[in-house]
C-alpha cells in the first residue's frame, strides 16, 4: 500500500507535539485545510510542501516523493472548439503531466461547470472559441478558483498582448507540443506535481 503524504503530515506534526491549529498558524493557512491535508482530501502546492518541510524539518524531497505517490492528482482542462487539437492536446498534456486527471471541452459552459465542482490545477484555454473568448472564460475560471493556472493557446500571436492583460501563467501558439507544455509548466504561478520526468 502506498504511504499517503497524509498520513506522514499527521506524524511529522504530531512528532513537533502541534495541534492542526498551530500548524496551521506557523503555515499561514486555516486549521481545515491542514485537516483536508491529512485526511489525503487535498494534496498542498509545490511552494507551500517547501515551507511545510522547512516548518516541521523534514526532509523535502521524501515529502515531494510522498506527494507524487499520493492518490491525489491535479485536474488538468484543455478547452478548444477544434476536436482534432483537442484530441492531440489531451495526449499530449497526458504525455508530460501523467498523474492528473486529463479532460477536454469542446464547450466553455461545460468547462465552467466542470471547475465548480473539481479543483482545477492546469486549464489550457483556446482563445477563440466560437461565439465565445477563452479571455473571458479565464476570468469566470479564476472567480471560481483565483488558483487555477492560465495558459492560452492560439494560432494568432497577436492575441498574446490581451492574453498578458489577464491573470494567466502563459501563452503558446499552436500547434501544442510537449515541449512547449513543459515550458509553461516551469512557469506557473501555482506550480503542483505533475509526476513527468522532470518533477
Amino acid at each position: 500500500m502506498k504511504v499517503l503524504f497524509g498520513s506522514t503530515l499527521r506524524k511529522l506534526r504530531e512528532e513537533r507535539g502541534l495541534s492542526q491549529r498551530q500548524l496551521g498558524q506557523k503555515l499561514y493557512v486555516n486549521p481545515s485545510t491542514v485537516a483536508r491535508w491529512e485526511n489525503a482530501n487535498r494534496l498542498p502546492d509545490a511552494m507551500m510542501i517547501l515551507r511545510i518541510a522547512q516548518c516541521l524539518g523534514a526532509d523535502l524531497n521524501d515529502l515531494f516523493q510522498l506527494a507524487a505517490q499520493s492518490e491525489e492528482s491535479p485536474n488538468v482542462i484543455l478547452v478548444d472548439d477544434s476536436k482534432v487539437i483537442l484530441t492531440e492536446g489531451v495526449d499530449i498534456l497526458g504525455e508530460v503531466i501523467p498523474n492528473a486527471t486529463i479532460t477536454g471541452f469542446i464547450w466553455p459552459m461545460e468547462a465552467v461547470e466542470y471547475a465548480k465542482n473539481n479543483q482545477v490545477a492546469l486549464a489550457v484555454l483556446d482563445i477563440e472559441l466560437g461565439t465565445s473568448s477563452g479571455l473571458d472564460l479565464s476570468r469566470t475560471l479564476l472567480d471560481i478558483n483565483p488558483q487555477t493556472n492560465v495558459v492560452f493557446l492560439t494560432a494568432y500571436p497577436d492575441y498574446s498582448l490581451d492574453a498578458w492583460k489577464t491573470e494567466a501563467s502563459g501563452f503558446m501558439l499552436k500547434p501544442l507540443t510537449a515541449e512547449n507544455v513543459r515550458e509553461q509548466l516551469r512557469k506557473l504561478r501555482y506550480p503542483f506535481l505533475t509526476g513527468g520526468a522532470e518533477n
